[in-house]
């Protein structure tokens, strides 16, 4: 139940950086011909390349089988410039397709991810011209999806409250064999946020209750922080909780684990103070929508799942859709989940006591009576959509681009309505461009199912409603001093967001390495200026006296991140003995042992794969896992660790005390 967050925007930015020399140009390349699957093995560090030659104006498509080796995909065209980068299930298919911008041979680069090793197999599958019929074009972006070996999806398009083009692609189970068809229902995940929210502001309109109310006034159990947490700041994401689906792995739960839903009540009154000021800050977070659930039940006296059939979907005619009581109810009609896994496609559940934050289930065609109440709110009226669709405005009086459940912005000169959805496996997007009545809607059973082509869907059917994109100038250069570029290599830490950055000097260019990602070049504007070519980003180094740099300021659309200069670090035998030893959360009632195994350190976590900590600076490590990127030591004032905290970005400083 995913929402892009600040971290992320940045990391996507920097991956959509198109320029980049291939470095393989003048190798004798391999040719990928349509249908010609071929082997490929790769060796820590090694990159094999492949050539494709085609024309201008050319759809392309293909994908690498991952079959001991996750890889990362990129492509560059003709003149070496860098088109995208693939790199998203770490097993089975690893697809990429393009749009050929010039004539000539594009060269294809496989890699292994994080020095991995192992085997693989790359095949060609499609090489014509861009569709111009709209129907066509969905084909060609569906094209991974569409065969009788693999999970997929649907896509519909709607306007003025009409279903104008829908299309199943793939299978909806894998079992029995049963298509993907558009009249099958499906989870929607985080999309759900937006009915909870509605719900509500039903109840509001109703005089039941008030966004404004003190969330301890419906839930009483909740522990008072010394700060009023208002429903509003539930709806919004602004209330400092931890994110149940991001703290609940730290104890070692797994996304199909069971989950009771009173876990999220326990999760908060184990918190020992808020992560942030209420109102402060944006940080998305799925307990809110649990605990909004929960006060629909107490104000209305019905189950959720029952009060939401009789008060929304019904009196929408929305007769297809439902809330899922459980992973164990059954779902009649539906697409069941699928990820890729060791050997294929593996079946994969529900998330457990998601009620509110996701778990409901439904199609293309009750979107659009969905959608239709936006235009035409026969249900709630005009002021509850106002409502819903008002983006908020944080304590410091910045507007963000979220209302409530429901994201908020523009689109290529439209104003646009939108929020992606994901549970263990299942994947949505629903998309409302007001001004237009135009909503596009994908929804699939695919964990590795690409959401971004929401656009090109919306750009297929209504290119000329759209702005035209304009074409950014090149960034003019200035050639600076190989020697001045060397004060700037090192690793930079964004404090704000834990992310780290190593800047390497690569044939006289500055390169920067963010972690775990594809390498970026920067162009210079001044002797101490740089750009990213593509995107309007900059990067300025700081010169202090001396000429020593220890900082270094990001910009992107207005908003400034800090970088702060890592001194160079590595950490000896010895040193990494400090850290052995047993650690025990409290908040968590969970232990971690850290221990040296192959002069590698690792924590142990039960029921779970080693964790492999990599230090960063001084008493900082990032841990192999999703939920660990950040892990800071604590000493106490004769050095000696005492403990350590854990923060991932929507759950901030656990805290874990050494034992022994």
């Amino acid at each position: 139940m995913s929402c892009k967050n600040y971290l992320l925007v940045l990391i996507a930015m920097l991956l959509t950086i198109p320029v980049l020399f291939c470095q393989t140009a003048e190798k004798s390349l391999t040719v990928l011909r349509v249908d010609q699957p071929l082997p490929g093995k790769l060796a820590k560090k090694e990159v094999e390349s492949y050539k494709i030659t085609t024309r201008k104006g050319n759809f392309v498509y293909g994908f690498v089988d991952q079959l001991s080796v996750d890889v990362v995909v990129t492509v560059f065209d003709p003149g070496g410039k860098k088109v995208a980068v693939f790199d998203d299930p770490a097993v089975g298919p690893e697809h990429f397709q393009f749009e050929a911008k010039a004539t000539g041979d594009f060269v294809v680069d496989v890699s292994p991810f994080k020095d991995k090793e192992g085997d693989y197999s790359i095949v060609l599958k499609l090489v014509e011209p861009i569709a111009e019929k709209p129907q066509k074009r969905i084909d060609q972006l569906m094209c991974a999806y569409d065969n009788t070996e693999t999970p997929g999806g649907v896509v519909g398009v709607i306007q003025d409250g009409k279903v104008i083009f829908a299309k199943g692609y793939g299978m909806a189970n894998l079992v029995h064999g049963v298509p993907f068809t558009t009249d099958l229902r499906s989870n929607i995940g985080s999309v759900s946020k937006q009915f909870t929210a509605f719900g509500i502001l039903l109840l509001e309109k109703a005089g039941k209750l008030s966004i404004d109310d003190d969330v301890r006034k419906h839930i009483p159990e909740l522990p008072d922080f010394g700060e009023t947490v208002t429903l509003k700041n539930l709806l919004n994401h602004t209330n400092g909780y931890r994110e149940i689906y991001n703290t609940m792995p730290i104890k070692g739960w797994k996304g199909e684990d069971g989950l009771l839903k009173k876990e999220a009540i326990r999760l908060i009154q184990r918190q020992k103070e808020l992560q942030a000021q209420p109102g402060a800050e944006f940080n998305y977070n799925n307990t809110a929508y649990i605990f909004l659930a929960e006060i629909i039940a107490r104000t209305s006296g019905q189950d959720f799942h029952d009060w939401m059939k009789d008060n929304v979907f019904e009196p929408l005619g929305m007769n297809q859709t439902m809330v899922r009581p459980t992973p164990k109810h059954i779902v009649t009609a539906s697409a069941q989940g699928y990820v890729g896994g060791e050997g294929g496609f593996h079946e994969a559940g529900d998330l457990h006591a998601a009620n509110g934050a996701g778990t409901m289930y439904t199609t293309i065609a009750n979107f659009a009576k969905w959608l239709q109440n936006f235009k035409d709110p026969k249900v709630g009226g005009a002021a509850l959509i106002e409502k819903l669709t008002t983006p908020g405005i944080l304590n410091s009086g910045d507007t963000m681009s979220y209302a409530l459940g429901i994201g908020v912005g523009k689109y290529r000169g439209q104003r646009l309505l939108s929020h992606t959805g994901g549970d263990v496996a299942h994947r949505t997007l629903l998309s409302y461009y007001p001004d237009l009545d135009v909503g596009i809607v994908l929804m699939s059973n695919n964990g590795g199912f690409n959401l971004g082509m929401g656009t090109k869907v919306m750009e297929a059917f209504f290119a000329d409603e759209l702005e035209p994109v304009k074409e950014k100038e090149a960034v003019k250069g200035v050639q600076v001093d190989a020697e001045i570029l060397k004060t700037y290599a090192g690793k930079y830490k964004a404090q704000q967001i834990g992310l780290i950055i190593e800047y390497k000097l690569e044939n006289e260019q500055l390169v920067a390495y963010p972690t775990g990602q594809s390498s970026l070049p920067l162009v210079a504007t001044s002797d101490t200026s740089f750009a990213y070519e593509g995107v309007e980003a900059s990067l300025v180094f700081h010169v202090q006296e001396g000429k020593k740099i220890e900082q270094a300021t990001h910009t992107q659309g207005g908003g400034a991140i800090k970088l702060e200069r890592l001194p160079p670090f590595e950490l000896s035998a010895d040193k990494r003995k400090e850290y052995i030893g047993k650690y025990f959360c409290e908040e968590l009632e969970t232990f971690y042992t850290i221990l040296l195994k192959e002069d590698k350190l690792l924590a142990e976590l039960a029921n779970s794969a080693d964790i492999e900590l990599t230090a960063t600076e001084e008493d900082t490590f990032s841990g192999s896992v999703y939920f660990a990127p950040e892990i800071q030591f604590e000493r106490d004032d004769a050095g000696q660790i005492t403990g350590f905290k854990l923060s991932n970005g929507r759950t901030k400083g656990i805290y874990f005390e050494r034992q022994e």
